[in-house]
């Protein structure tokens, strides 16, 4: 989880983001990306106050009050704020306070009335987007729990080499991810993504099925596991049967081969549009760009995808402490289609690379 001491250093570096920005005594926050990213407030989802959360307020100085309602899970007792305000909505022995939505309106309206990370407020997009140029640069308590997320998503990709076979459904590979992932965290883990045979450009991910596998099969395991709101997301393709022929092997090493180019020009200061030129000018010298048809990886944290984005026309460029994916993919009918994915922390000088599962058909 996050530490006391991230969470108030984030809080007042937004507040010297926001120097002569924005003209309120204290900022008030109810965006739950923003509550995790400021006081570690998470709200378990395998629970019944999965769909409620709080309300963050914080003063120039770093000091943070949170105020949420009394029937949420236990998690958000992990919140590093200074003061806490517990409303009562309902005892589950006594008639309940009206709408729980409404239930923390009184701590808004004493705190000013507005909550400035609402879009309709008129601070809502200078804070939202200070917050989210912020968030890419992670914190060490941050990579810490993404290196959690990397790891149960390791032992999920250690399960799939180990037991895909023909027969099994899509659903039956995800069921057995799923259980290898929570297992491996040792929690709850919410573990979603692409779990689909890909025949080519008609189908290149999407969630499980019933549809059953075939030996021959390319399958395209391409999934984030979430710890505490952030996640990872990274992908292998394999050949059901474990017997791949000369045209796949050779997408395999076209994708290979474009995630080698864009590892190269991954280091702060590149521009985004450098690394996804790399990716994709390496599948143009195997003849295989007209078949890569999306980004060349994105950044990544408490949502995914988020900036940065290795695409056409990119105009950002990496900064130091981005975490961010190379995912180079090509679907080719009558083949199949595979793609590939590792994660990265980005650095002055290069990167440190966060997945560690084992790229290959088999």
């Amino acid at each position: 989880m996050l530490t006391a001491d991230g969470c108030r250093a984030r809080r007042v570096r937004l507040w010297e983001a926001l120097r002569n920005r924005v003209d309120v005594p204290a900022l008030v926050l109810a965006d739950p990306v923003h509550l995790r990213y400021l006081a570690n407030f998470y709200v378990d989802p395998f629970s019944l106050g999965a769909d409620f959360g709080g309300v963050l307020v914080v003063r120039p100085d770093g000091h943070a009050t949170l105020y949420h309602d009394r029937r949420l899970p236990e998690s958000v007792q992990a919140a590093h704020v200074d003061r806490r305000e517990v409303v009562s909505w309902y005892d589950g022995q006594t008639p309940g306070h009206g709408p729980r939505r409404l239930a923390l309106r009184p701590a808004v309206e004493a705190n000013g009335g507005r909550i400035h990370d609402a879009l309709a407020d008129p601070s809502g997009p200078v804070v939202i987007e200070a917050i989210t140029q912020l968030r890419r640069k992670k914190d060490p308590d941050e990579l810490d729990v993404l290196r959690a997320c990397m790891r149960a998503t390791d032992a999920g990709h250690a399960w799939a080499r180990q037991n895909i076979r023909a027969g099994m459904t899509e659903l039956d590979v995800y069921e057995g991810v799923f259980a290898a992932c929570a297992t491996a965290a040792g929690r709850p883990a919410v573990v979603y993504g692409d779990f689909a045979v890909s025949p080519g450009s008609a189908r290149r991910g999407g969630p499980p099925t019933k549809q059953v596998l075939r030996d021959g099969d390319m399958f395209i395991l391409d999934y984030s596991v979430v710890l505490f709101g952030y996640r990872s997301d990274f992908t292998n393709t394999l050949v059901v049967g474990g017997k791949p022929n000369s045209d796949q092997r050779g997408l395999f090493d076209a994708c290979v081969a474009a995630m080698k180019a864009g590892e190269r020009a991954l280091k702060a200061a590149a521009s985004c549009q450098s690394v996804y030129d790399a990716v994709r000018g390496a599948l143009a010298a195997a003849g295989l760009a007209e078949h890569f048809p999306h980004h060349a990886g994105h950044g990544l944290g408490l949502s995914h995808p988020e900036a940065p984005f290795f695409v056409r026309q990119s105009a950002e460029s990496l900064v130091a402490g981005d975490v961010v994916t190379l995912e180079p993919g090509v679907y080719v009918d009558g083949v199949g289609g595979i793609r590939i994915e590792h994660n990265y922390h980005v650095t002055a000088d290069g990167f440190e690379r966060l997945s560690n599962h084992a790229i290959s058909l088999t």
